[in-house]
């Protein structure tokens, strides 16, 4: 079998929008991509991601990121997954990898590879799910303002090898 992204729902956003939900997700794939390309409508570029309606600080993550004032990295144990993206006048990128989704025997494991250009910030964070279930809702929340006027986001199904 041949990894390949298929395309399950893309939203292109014609105004503003206080958050993006890709609801009722099948369990006929192995993985999920989640893509954002876009900016929010504040300086604060941070996005929330939860699934399940879960917005309990639960989820935990470590990452590394390097910018124009140097490198890091840090890990957190009580958090929403969030990520970094465009903000106000900047475009970012985010691919989300959201592994083994539907499976109903594991925690859920999430790589996320970010590019934002307005700040020149690029990083990978992984983070984990405490839960059992399988995802069948992402909803997606800029922490401050809105996600702006073009911002595309689009999921995607995944059998990888």
């Amino acid at each position: 079998m041949t990894a390949a992204w298929v395309p399950l729902a893309t939203t292109t956003l014609s105004s503003s929008a206080a958050s993006v939900t890709f609801g009722s997700i099948g369990s006929g794939y192995r993985d999920l991509v989640l893509t954002i390309t876009g900016a929010t409508t504040s300086s604060d570029t941070v996005i929330k991601m939860n699934f399940n309606n879960d917005t309990a600080d639960v989820y935990a993550y470590v990452q590394m990121y390097g910018e124009t004032s140097g490198a890091g990295s840090d890990s957190n144990t009580l958090e929403n997954i969030f990520t970094i993206m465009g903000g106000t006048g900047s475009i970012g990128t985010v691919v989300f990898n959201i592994m083994d989704y539907s499976a109903t025997d594991k925690h859920k494991t999430v790589l996320a590879r970010e590019n934002n250009l307005g700040i020149s910030w690029t990083g990978a964070r992984t983070t984990r799910w405490p839960s059992t279930a399988a995802i069948n809702e992402i909803d997606l929340t800029p922490r401050s303002g809105s996600f702006a006027t073009g911002c595309v986001v689009s999921l995607y199904g995944s059998n990888r090898l």
